[in-house]
């Protein structure tokens, strides 16, 4: 009986245009889950009746938090020594195109991002830094998802080799082995959309009953905890995890893990009412 497979040949180039240059579906997915966020965020605002004229210096500080926070999360922690030990590696820190980022350097940014767009607007618009980040992690799960799809058309970050059915073979990997392994992408996709409907369905459904903060709360644990679980069958992604008994996205991922728990603790006792102040 011949084993069923999937032979995952698909060029991550949409349309080529001319030397090095063309549309990649990584990008359009990139881009693709900040123009849903946009349009969810208009939603929020109307449905909650806050000023629709945050939104575009809303998603242009989301856009420049999340490259910037990601690249320099991989820079700082996948390969340092790459770099930060010479002027050409340090240049290189400024080409995010030439690959690699971070989710967890993108998280920690947008936090900090969000911080700083609370206090500049928070206050005469009747929301604080809770009251946004309750929203900001539902479309952050969508556009997770669609970073995780633009990695499979990259025939990277992929699994540990399986014997599954729905095993992947990536022959456009680098180094690929010929061997089916375990589409962690879809993985990731299929449990951050899943997590962003059951919090989409809290905020719909249950918002005058909640806390800031809660939906918050759960989205870490939920998210960093997927993140955690699929790490254990996820191939390595730089030479240094190997023989590890956690590898660098779980050990990233506890401190998030823990610091969701905290947050929704907080929430429930002491946190405000989830809706916007009313003006």
């Amino acid at each position: 009986m011949t084993a069923l497979f999937v032979n995952w040949d698909v060029n991550n180039e949409l349309i080529h245009l001319w030397g090095n240059f063309g549309i990649r579906w990584y990008s359009l997915l990139f881009i693709g889950g900040f123009i849903l966020g946009y349009f969810i965020f208009r939603w929020y605002f109307r449905r909650e009746k806050v000023d629709e004229r945050l939104l575009d210096p809303l998603l242009y500080t989301l856009l420049i938090a999340t490259i910037v926070g990601a690249r320099l999360g991989h820079c700082i922690f996948y390969e340092p020594q790459d770099y930060f030990t010479s002027w050409e590696g340090f240049l290189e820190i400024f080409q995010p195109w030439h690959g690699g980022l971070a989710s967890h350097g993108g998280a920690i940014a947008l936090v900090l991002a969000m911080i700083w767009f609370a206090r500049h607007y928070g206050k005469k618009n009747g929301f604080d830094f809770w009251w946004i980040m309750d929203r900001l992690v539902i479309t952050v799960c969508f556009a997770g998802a669609c970073i995780r799809l633009g990695n499979l058309f990259n025939s990277e970050i992929f699994g540990d080799v399986t014997d599954l059915p729905w095993g992947f073979y990536f022959p456009r990997a680098h180094g690929a082995d010929g061997l089916p392994h375990h589409p962690t992408q879809l993985y990731e996709a299929l449990g951050y959309i899943l997590l962003g409907l059951g919090l989409l369905w809290l905020y719909v459904k249950k918002l005058p009953q909640l806390k800031r903060g809660t939906i918050f709360g759960l989205f870490m644990i939920g998210l960093f905890g997927i993140r955690f679980v699929i790490e254990f069958i996820k191939n390595d992604q730089v030479a240094f995890e190997a023989g590890m008994p956690l590898n660098m996205g779980q050990l990233l991922s506890l401190p998030f893990i823990a610091a969701g728990i905290i947050v929704l603790v907080w929430s429930l006792k002491k946190g405000k009412p989830a809706p916007a102040d009313k003006k």
